[in-house]
């Protein structure tokens, strides 16, 4: 458990490692309650700990467990709203006192970011119409405005890191907040969306069901903050006014108002790459002329 503590005590400070500790009996615990027959380790999550596993009638599933219960919870209830979709993997079972849950393996899982390019924009148009399909639940739903304050909140604290702040300020950020909250003020069309609908989290299930999404933070609002993380992912490649045109068009979306995401955004893009070592200049350049 050592590894896992050394990645998870960044994100929760040292206490966690109690938690850590605990972990494999947890997980024996849950096994023999659900009737699993584990296997190996996933790659490492940011905030949890994954093993492949087999449900009692030989399904192959994830069984996730995190010190953070309520947000594992939420994300339980936030996938079973978007069951109707067919475009995330189901939920077997879920325990909020403990921090777990299990869910079907999503099989070849392939990430979407390592997927040939040529197809993405009509795969993603699909995703996203399947899941921007799904009515809100009943029960009361974050919207997009609060996600964004929360998102700008927590990563502006990061332009006093020094790689960082060489390339970004304040005056930048302040003007992403601006853009975002004049897009914020003229939604006229909203829907249950995704909200953190990045390559990483949409994995291929083979021909017949397409991508499915993992990881939901889900908000109503733009449709098209479900696009905009792939659009600026274009940052180096064919450039993200080029990638923006083809998925604007492929998802039936509106071109200025997902552009716009994408200058909101490109900052976010931009200090991912320079907190992890500077990325690619060249597409940290594009980022910020997106930004300005």
């Amino acid at each position: 458990m050592e590894s896992v503590t050394a990645r998870l005590v960044p994100r929760f400070g040292p206490q966690v490692a109690a938690w850590c500790a605990g972990t494999p009996d947890l997980i024996e615990r849950l096994a023999s309650r659900w009737g699993l027959s584990l296997g190996g380790p996933l790659p490492d999550g940011a905030s949890s700990v994954a093993l492949r596993c087999r449900w009692p009638d030989g399904t192959r599933a994830v069984l996730k467990v995190s010190p953070e219960r309520d947000l594992m919870a939420e994300q339980a209830r936030m996938l079973r709203w978007f069951a109707a979709s067919g475009r995330v993997p189901a939920v077997l079972a879920a325990d909020e006192e403990t921090g777990a849950m299990v869910l079907e393996e999503v099989l070849p899982g392939t990430p979407a970011e390592d997927m040939p390019a040529a197809s993405l924009p009509e795969q993603w148009a699909a995703l996203l119409a399947a899941l921007h399909g799904v009515a809100s639940p009943p029960q009361p739903t974050r919207v997009l405005r609060g996600r964004c304050e929360e998102s700008f909140a927590r990563v502006g604290r990061r332009l006093s890191e020094p790689a960082i702040g060489a390339r970004m300020d304040a005056t930048l950020w302040d003007r992403a907040i601006h853009r975002c909250e004049r897009l914020l003020d003229t939604e006229a069309t909203t829907v249950l969306l995704h909200g953190d609908l990045h390559l990483g989290n949409a994995l291929d299930a083979g021909a017949e069901r397409g991508l499915l999404a993992i990881d939901p933070k889900a908000c109503v609002g733009d449709p098209c903050f479900d696009a905009v993380d792939y659009v600026v992912a274009g940052a180096g490649l064919e450039g993200v006014e080029a990638r923006c045109a083809r998925v604007a068009t492929a998802c039936g979306l509106d071109g200025d108002r997902l552009h716009a995401w994408s200058r909101v955004i490109a900052p976010f893009a931009a200090i991912a790459h320079l907190g992890a070592g500077g990325g690619e200049e060249a597409v940290v350049d594009e980022l910020l002329a997106l930004s300005r």
